[in-house]
């Protein structure tokens, strides 16, 4: 059990970059890229009380994810849950999966549970089809997951590799759209066509040579073109799920295409959007985009900010 009886846990959002294997015909199916970034970022308070209480943003689902947990491992005590800041639901940036697992890494320690990632995300039903969000929770850096099979309960962690420190991510979130999540998640997933085998072979290629190369040597023009091309592999199949469109958002499309034509790598969307993100060499170059880019006559109703990729996991603290 904490010592100090209240426990805190803060965690960062992710990018979910892309689908490795849409196909499945090897026997493991999905298989992703991600990358944890420094904000927006969720921080949650948990504390054993008299009366149960939830607030602050997202504590509604967050009080969800706590009332399951304590069925599962039996426990009748009361818990203060307070969220002191979230991460956007339903923007692309992986709010779901990291709220459940810092709910449950603050009561496992409040509890004194050892801790596992892993069983909490089977208990909270998160990673269906991406293991990103528990890679990026448990060590941050760029990852990859290396999908599912029939025996699947979570993907694997295939690979990580620290983000390049000076690399900078241009982050352009559209607060007036929702992406596509729960059961519309998985009827359009459903009712897409089946991944053709050449894209799935296409997409494993750009990762395997030339997307974790490129981001090993911190060279950004290869790691931005594999990050674009596999982008539009999955936007075109993703497509009659977003109107048609290879983004969920038209005015987040606008800005990304604009910033390419300004010199920024790797534009794309983060799993259903409608966030985008597109990447620069350094701090300079990201901020000289930044600034050229509020002259586009979309930017004025978008966020976009500078973020820096995360090396490190989630951290969980007693106070």
């Amino acid at each position: 059990m904490s010592a100090g009886g209240q426990v805190v846990v803060s965690a960062a959002a992710r990018l979910h970059l892309g689908f490795l294997d849409l196909n499945g015909g090897l026997g493991r199916r999905f298989g992703s890229i991600g990358l944890s970034i420094d904000g927006p970022r969720l921080r949650l308070r948990l504390r054993r009380a008299r009366a149960g209480s939830a607030n602050g943003p997202d504590s509604r689902r967050a009080h969800q994810y706590l009332l399951a947990l304590r069925r599962h491992f039996k426990r009748n005590a009361s818990y203060a849950l307070s969220i002191d800041e979230a991460i956007p639901a339903h923007a692309g940036l992986g709010s779901g999966t990291c709220l459940a697992l810092t709910v449950a890494a603050a009561f496992r320690r409040l509890e004194g549970l050892p801790a596992d990632f892993r069983g909490d995300a089977e208990i909270l039903s998160r990673g269906e089809r991406s293991g990103v969000g528990l890679a990026v929770f448990r060590k941050g850096g760029f990852v990859v997951d290396g999908g599912r099979d029939q025996a699947t309960v979570t993907p694997p962690l295939v690979a990580r590799l620290p983000f390049p420190r000076n690399w900078r991510i241009l982050l352009i979130q559209d607060s007036a759209k929702c992406g596509i999540h729960g059961d519309a998640e998985r009827a359009a997933f459903a009712a897409l066509a089946p991944h053709d085998q050449a894209s799935a072979d296409k997409i494993c290629r750009l990762v395997l040579m030339q997307l974790l190369p490129a981001l090993a040597e911190a060279k950004i023009g290869p790691f931005g073109k594999a990050i674009q091309a596999i982008q539009g592999c999955l936007g075109d199949y993703f497509a009659p799920a977003q109107g048609g469109r290879r983004f969920a958002s038209p005015t987040v499309a606008a800005v990304l295409e604009a910033l390419a034509e300004m010199g920024a790598h790797g534009i794309g969307q983060s799993s259903w959007g409608p966030t985008g993100f597109a990447f620069a060499e350094t701090q300079a170059e990201a901020e000289r985009l930044r600034k050229a880019i509020h002259t586009h006559p979309t930017a004025s109703r978008l966020d976009i900010s500078i973020r820096r990729g995360m090396n490190g996991g989630a951290r969980i603290e007693d106070d």
